[in-house]
């Protein structure tokens, strides 16, 4: 069972995550808001999709603080963990997505399963805290300059999903 859990301030993150919610057939139920949902919610799900953007200089979105601290004590091992991210390549280049790296960070000794990896084929921007070893850690779409591209970058990830059997 999938379970979807954002942070968003401005309500593009949760925007995004409605859009992956429909295309994954995840129902409205098994979307979480971080703001307002315990960190225990997450034991209900085999597959957990983290989602947040990026702030000021490569900041986690609000929410994700207390949220994060709380959901490092829970246990992660075996779950796998996709993870998706909202930013601004044009204006914030060096930190595009970053968000996306802080939360891989936190959860990098959890004995999580990272999913959904992928080439970061068309984008301008590779070298912010989203690249590790050549690929984006997970989804990353920048709805400010390139909102004609999120639906194919969607697609793209699900399918990332579905190799790494997540899906």
């Amino acid at each position: 069972m999938t379970g979807i859990f954002y942070g968003s301030t401005t309500g593009t993150t949760e925007e995004l995550a409605g859009k992956i919610a429909a295309v994954l057939g995840v129902a409205a139920a098994d979307i979480h808001n971080v703001g307002n949902t315990g960190a225990d919610e997450v034991n209900r799900y085999d597959l957990l999709l983290l989602g947040t953007s990026t702030w000021g200089d490569g900041e986690l979105q609000d929410d994700w603080y207390d949220f994060l601290d709380a959901l490092k004590k829970q246990n992660l091992a075996g779950k796998k963990i996709g993870l998706f991210g909202c930013g601004d390549a044009e204006s914030y280049p060096d930190t595009f997505c970053d968000g996306v790296g802080l939360i891989y960070d936190v959860l990098a000794g959890s004995g999580c399963c990272w999913v959904g990896a992928c080439a970061p084929d068309g984008y301008s921007v590779t070298d912010s805290k989203i690249c590790r070893d050549g690929k984006f850690l997970g989804l990353a779409v920048d709805e400010c300059n390139e909102s004609a591209l999120t639906d194919g970058r969607i697609e793209r990830w699900v399918s990332a999903l579905k190799s790494d059997g997540a899906l």
